[in-house]
């Protein structure tokens, strides 16, 4: 029983990733863009900036500890640098989430 448990757990991370993935603005967009190194990651970053999906493609990228590419307009450097700063971060979309209230509230 508790093995369907989270197999259908599974199932619903994927088919919620598979939601935002198709309505990222790179899905068109060569991969080959996004895994640059040094000053072309800027560049790349661009790409994200009016993405509709930005915060989820990050948190996913920080939640599975990518290394490489540029994910919800995130290098390399600046993941690393956000997972150093908040280690008791355990769910980065529930992260940015949060800190996404706490702006509407200010506002």
């Amino acid at each position: 029983m508790a093995t369907a448990a989270v197999s259908a757990a599974a199932v619903s991370v994927g088919e919620a990733r598979l939601s935002w993935v198709s309505q990222a603005r790179c899905r068109g967009e060569n991969p080959d863009d996004l895994f640059v190194r040094g000053a072309a990651q800027r560049k790349a970053a661009t790409i994200c900036r009016h993405c509709p999906v930005q915060l989820q493609c990050g948190a996913d990228a920080l939640d599975n500890r990518v290394e490489f590419g540029v994910w919800g307009g995130m290098t390399e450097r600046q993941r690393r640098a956000l997972l150093r700063q908040h280690p008791e971060v355990t769910s980065w979309a529930a992260f940015f989430e949060a800190q996404q209230r706490r702006q509407r509230a200010a506002v």
